[in-house]
Order: structure tokens, then C-alpha cells, then sequence
């Protein structure tokens, strides 16, 4: 199960990679989401026939913001509203099997890194761009986690204190108040006021869209500013663009490879790519999660 700003997703796949049964709805806000994330997984479970539901072995679920997958505490999000809520084992009472809770984009920033685009590489960031801006750090080999467990909270580094947004998490002017795909959208809806443009739609209209190619010029700079610091702390080879936004594909690898060809000096541009998994990184991770038990 992977919980989103905007939808929670989740979906039980066999050990081929299958996916027997797949559902989705809305993320309500507050503690009123998880609810609705122990409903969606009973829906699921009763799609299944005996023999099936008989095979199911263990569930993950992935949560936004801060989680504290030791005391089992979704710490913080600021995008659906929740603050300390203690999930403990009521996913493991409810489903009747034992539930791993992780941080949404520390198994997909994993996944894409042992199993997708960032395979065989050592030093890799991996950004995931969807309702918000997060990502994970792979140093040598290894999975990099900060001092309280965490992501990397890329999303949240101020790009553009003067004159930027107001951002749901106190600040002001951060990354993906302008890159996100919330923000995209956002963006270009108050320059030219069409309403329920997606970004990846947005990215497809630069060619012929002069408010489309500045929107998007505007969140590529902002992305580029905010990954500065990692790239001058250890160097990655290879930035992979995963989430939502992964759908802009090349159009948008290849201007953030750019923008940061202009912005370094002292240390190389990494390669930028697209996600293997897209806007499944959470997904495919949670399953790959669940069936390792850890983020090996």
C-alpha cells in the first residue's frame, strides 16, 4: 500500500510480480486516512478466492512525511494533516498478518535503486516528484538514512525565500512549492487560469505554450538549486526522477541534467535519468519491500 498526497494506492501481487488484485481511493485528510487505508486493504483481501487470501504472508505500508518505523508513529505529514499518530499493529490485527511501515519514498527511492533505473550503481540520488518532493541517498553501496530514519526531505529546502509560497510545512519559498507536480500545476493555472491541467500534460505543451515553457523552466531551476548541496556533499553518479512526474520522461531529464551542467563548477553533473518504475516506484516497492522484509 502506498499512500500519497492525493490517492492511496495499493494492490496484491504474487511472487512473480503479478498482481492479483489493485485498488485505489482518495487520501481523506487527518488521522481520518488511515481508516480509510484498513478499508481499502480489507476491499482488497476480499477480492481474493480462499486459496489466495490463504497465501497472502505480509503487507507493507508506505507513508508520506516523517514515520518512525521502529515505534511504528506516522510522525508528520504535512500535505494530508497528521501529526503522532501511534499505527502500531492495527494493519496487523485488522489483515491478520504481520504489516511492515515504512517512509513512502525511502522503499521507492530503494527500489529504484537495487531493482530499477540506479541498478549496479553505487552512488545514487534518487528524487521522487508527485504531490511532493522527496528522495533517497545511496552512498557506496549503501542506503543512506538520516538521523531519524528519514529520506531526504529535498521538497523542503528553501530555493526561494524573497519572493516564493507560503509551503504546508511552516516555510517559505521551498523546492516543491515550485517543482512539485502540485506546484506545476498551481503555477501555471494562476498564469493562464485553465483549471485541471496536470503537470505532465503541462511538460507536453512547452513546444506551442509560452506559459507552459516558462512554468516548467521555473520548477526545473528551483529542482536544480535544491539538489546542489547533495551533489556537492558526495558526488552522485546518477540522479533518477521517479513518481508522478516521471511521466514528463526525457523532457524533463534532460533540462534538470542541464540546468545543473550550469549551475556546477567543482564537482561533475551526474547523469539524470527517468525511474524504471514511474509513478509505481511506491508500489513496486512496497511489494519488493514486503517480500524482503527489509531494505536490504
Amino acid at each position: 500500500m502506498d499512500v500519497g498526497g492525493t490517492t492511496i494506492k495499493a494492490e496484491i501481487a504474487d511472487a512473480a510480480g503479478e498482481v492479483l488484485v489493485a485498488d485505489a481511493v482518495a487520501t481523506p485528510q487527518g488521522e481520518a486516512a488511515f481508516d480509510a487505508m484498513g478499508e481499502l486493504g480489507d476491499v482488497l483481501l476480499s477480492g481474493l478466492s480462499a486459496a489466495d487470501r490463504g497465501r497472502v504472508a505480509r503487507a507493507a505500508v508506505l507513508l508520506p512525511g516523517i514515520v518512525d518505523p521502529v515505534r511504528s508513529i506516522a510522525v508528520f505529514s504535512a500535505n494530508v494533516g497528521w501529526r503522532d499518530v501511534e499505527v502500531g499493529t492495527r494493519f496487523s490485527r485488522r489483515w491478520s498478518m504481520p504489516v511492515l511501515i515504512e517512509h513512502d519514498v525511502a522503499v521507492a527511492g530503494w527500489a529504484e535503486w537495487r531493482f530499477g533505473a540506479g541498478q549496479g550503481r553505487d552512488t545514487v540520488c534518487v528524487v521522487i516528484i508527485g504531490t511532493g518532493i522527496s528522495g533517497t541517498l545511496s552512498v557506496g553501496g549503501r542506503l543512506v538514512r538520516g538521523g531519524i530514519g528519514q529520506a531526504g526531505e529535498y521538497g523542503h529546502i528553501a530555493v526561494r525565500r524573497d519572493d516564493g509560497l507560503p509551503c504546508p510545512c511552516g516555510n517559505t519559498g521551498c523546492v516543491e512549492t515550485v517543482a512539485s507536480a502540485n506546484g506545476i500545476a498551481r503555477a501555471y493555472r494562476r498564469r493562464t487560469g485553465h483549471e485541471n491541467i496536470g503537470a505532465a500534460e503541462i511538460f507536453g505543451r512547452m513546444d506551442s505554450d509560452v506559459d507552459a515553457k516558462a512554468v516548467v523552466s521555473d520548477a526545473v531551476a528551483a529542482l536544480a538549486d535544491g539538489l546542489l548541496g547533495v551533489i556537492h556533499a558526495v558526488s552522485p553518479e546518477l540522479i533518477v526522477v521517479g513518481g508522478g512526474l516521471a511521466g514528463a520522461g526525457p523532457t524533463l531529464s534532460e533540462r534538470l541534467h542541464r540546468a545543473l551542467r550550469e549551475r556546477l563548477r567543482v564537482v561533475p553533473a551526474p547523469e539524470v535519468t527517468i525511474g524504471r518504475f514511474g509513478a509505481r516506484a511506491g508500489l513496486a516497492g512496497a511489494a519488493l519491500f514486503a517480500r524482503y522484509g527489509a531494505l536490504v
